[in-house]
């Protein structure tokens, strides 16, 4: 079977074939670095994290780009307000740079691989620049008529204007520029924007037509293109950059004359309480407070969970569910990972991409289109049948279920053993350690009172752990507990 996956701009699931074959080259709309990471930031950098996983698991060279976007109106907007109002002396790009810290923080938090390379907007401005001067010269991008240094796009010389979404250009909405004033058609979308009384000097570059900064737009399809080349794989991003910003990427670069993204997906957004996320609704989850509920992979369990074009729903319930799930799963994999020839299977050398050691049922549904749930239906059957082995008493068995628990977890970024999870597990809490410690003291007490035949005092403090949310489990090798 065929690599599959939803075209937005087909609008259909397509065959998926690399410009090159064995290389994948995947740009990524970065975060704006305006203000703190969210829900929405998390979920889409880790649907692409696990794209780039799963495309590496099948034998892919995969090149990631992920941009920053470091200049722009919100970033000014927010440096200025906090200069006015709290007496911040902070400048638009210190600003950018801090914000920029506590994005790739977040990310790191929930296992999100760095990308290929993440190019900054203002360290790529000369290539910026150049397209403009290429639009220009080809007829599809003017000067602004007011004698500002302001560039637009001219978007009734593409006819093809509107592909990406299937518009037609006269029931577009207006382009959202700042000063539309100089502008042929106010449907027409910036490309350079002229230096403004009170922004910062630093906020503006020479450039043939005066002192400014680029557009949002342009700075993608300058990036995408300097890192991937003209054409390349798959661009994505989250469905609310459908309109305008990748119609206007797709259209400024194929007028260009560059072919530009050969896919383009997008995933999907995040509800909470049954309502889209937003600030004017004052429901935005930010990364910092769900990273102080759940522990970061249970959170990245959670995030991963849905399809990624599909909405997302978040409720007070989601991360206790989550980690109860997940809990499952690594109870099975500690017990698993103590059989004989658990070990040593895992650490067989491949002769094969590692898809080819993966379940039929995983590898499915990792082909088509990413089916994320169905891919983890895979692994939570393969954890009831290793239970079940466990049970039986088939050591052989339950190992080999281990085993394929434990590279399907590889693929999704979730395996507990990994290094990035052990090392961020370091540094347990004290009221971790407390637990433990109470709950090992209660089982040497159970321990003595089953070697005295005392059946009663055994059975209590059992019972005693139950209701206090801990499982206990006898194996051969002695009891263990789990948080229920």
């Amino acid at each position: 079977m065929n690599q599959r996956i939803y075209d937005s701009r087909a609008q259909a699931v397509v065959d998926f074939s690399p410009l090159e074959a064995g290389r994948v080259g995947l740009y990524v709309c970065g975060p704006t670095v305006q203000s703190a990471p969210h829900i929405g930031h998390l979920r889409s950098a880790l649907v692409y994290d696990q794209m780039r996983r799963w495309f590496a698991a099948t034998g892919h060279d995969v090149t990631l780009i992920r941009n920053v976007t470091d200049i722009d109106d919100k970033i000014l907007d927010n440096a200025r307000i906090a200069q006015a109002e709290r007496g911040s002396r902070e400048e638009w790009w210190a600003l950018a740079y801090r914000v920029e810290r506590v994005f790739s923080a977040a990310y790191d938090a929930i296992g999100v691989l760095a990308p290929t390379y993440e190019p900054r907007a203002t360290a790529n401005i000369r290539e910026m620049i150049e397209l403009i001067e290429l639009l220009i010269e080809r007829g599809h991008a003017y000067p602004a008529a007011d004698g500002s240094a302001s560039v637009y796009f001219d978007t009734a010389s593409w006819p093809e204007y509107g592909a990406l979404t299937r518009q037609q250009r006269d029931q577009m909405e207006d382009a959202a520029d700042s000063e539309p004033v100089g502008k042929r058609d106010p449907r027409d979308f910036a490309l350079w924007k002229a230096h403004r009384d009170g922004e910062p000097v630093s906020a503006a570059w020479p450039s043939p037509w005066g002192p400014g900064r680029p557009g949002w737009h342009i700075e993608c399809s300058a990036m995408a293109t300097r890192y991937l080349g003209e054409e390349f794989d798959i661009h994505g991003g989250g469905l609310d950059l459908r309109f305008p910003h990748h119609e206007n990427e797709l259209a400024q670069s194929q007028a260009a004359g560059h072919a530009f993204a050969r896919h383009w997906i997008h995933n999907g957004l995040v509800n909470t309480g049954g309502q889209k996320m937003s600030k004017s609704l004052g429901n935005s989850l930010f990364a910092e407070d769900l990273l102080a509920q759940a522990r970061p992979i249970v959170l990245r369990y959670f995030l991963g969970s849905a399809h990624y074009r599909s909405v997302l729903e978040y409720s007070e319930t989601s991360l206790a569910e989550a980690e109860a799930a997940f809990s499952r799963i690594e109870g099975f994999l500690a017990r698993a990972a103590e059989l004989p020839g658990f070990a040593e299977e895992l650490a067989a050398p491949l002769a094969a991409p590692a898809a080819d050691r993966l379940p039929e049922a995983f590898v499915a549904a990792m082909l088509d289109d990413f089916a994320i749930p169905q891919a983890l239906a895979a692994l939570h059957d393969a954890v009831r049948a290793g239970n079940s082995a466990l049970a039986d008493g088939d050591a052989q068995l339950a190992a080999r279920h281990g085993v394929a628990v434990s590279r399907m977890l590889d693929v999704l970024g979730l395996n507990p053993r990994d290094s990035h999870w052990v090392a961020g597990s370091a540094d347990t809490s004290t009221a971790e350690s407390a637990l433990g410690a109470l709950v090992d003291d209660l089982l040497a007490q159970r321990i003595r009172a089953r070697a005295d035949k005392d059946f009663a005092t055994s059975d209590a403090i059992r019972d005693r752990l139950l209701s206090a949310g801990i499982a206990l489990e006898d194996t051969p090798n002695g009891p263990r507990w789990s948080l229920t």
